[in-house]
């Protein structure tokens, strides 16, 4: 098993000097997050924009549905199980970023990870358990999974924003995640969106590019 598919934008500007891999939400697709691509590269014109297919079909939609995929399944939100679901991807997504950064010859340090609701989950349990340190997470409409992260190995910048009438993600779970990254020496930033539902908006998008625009 391995992520096979994915969808690619590159740079505005000159070769590739960063790279921003991007992970969608249950039940969607690599072509999702890539759609935001165009936007944010005005703030990181020479960083090219990688958003794969999660490695298995989504469990929630009719068997063959195509195009849907998940990085681990949802069907039971026990926390722990959860756990044991991003557990098991990781790896695979940790051999996808070194298969990515030595295509373009890039290092761990000019990589952030980017995600949607499952994407964001996924990012924020995979990023400070790499091998090396990446540049840092920015993440929409997610939550953090395992509220023990003192046996990370790495610590990088973290900027989340969230909807406030999230109606999949309670907009609690930016707090708790912000609480517990601060607590253990994260560098946070971020903000949540008042009216906002389990989406990304132009304020988000405009943070999300100042984020990026910052750390690579």
């Amino acid at each position: 098993m391995s992520i096979q598919n994915y969808y690619e934008q590159g740079p505005k500007e000159g070769t590739p000097k960063s790279i921003v891999i991007m992970l969608h939400g249950v039940g969607s697709n690599g072509q999702d997050l890539i759609s935001l691509a165009p936007m944010l590269s005005e703030y990181v014109p020479h960083a090219v924009f990688i958003s794969p297919d999660a490695p298995f079909p989504c469990d929630m939609v009719p068997l063959g549905y195509p195009d849907s995929y998940q990085w681990f399944s949802l069907q039971d939100r026990d926390p722990s199980v959860m756990l044991i679901g991003v557990k098991r991807v990781q790896p695979l997504i940790e051999e996808f970023i070194e298969g990515m950064l030595e295509k373009y010859g890039l290092a761990y340090e000019n990589l952030v990870l980017l995600g949607f609701s499952q994407g964001t989950m996924t990012s924020l349990y995979v990023a400070p358990r790499l091998t090396k340190k990446i540049a840092g997470v920015l993440g929409y409409s997610g939550a953090l999974l395992g509220g023990d992260v003192s046996e990370v190995i790495h610590k990088m910048p973290i900027h989340l924003v969230h909807g406030e009438a999230d109606d999949v993600v309670s907009v609690e779970a930016w707090g708790a995640a912000r609480k517990t990254l601060t607590d253990q020496g994260f560098a946070f930033s971020g903000h949540t969106s008042a009216g906002l539902t389990h989406s990304i908006d132009i304020d988000g998008i405009r943070s999300g590019g100042e984020f990026l625009k910052q750390v690579l």
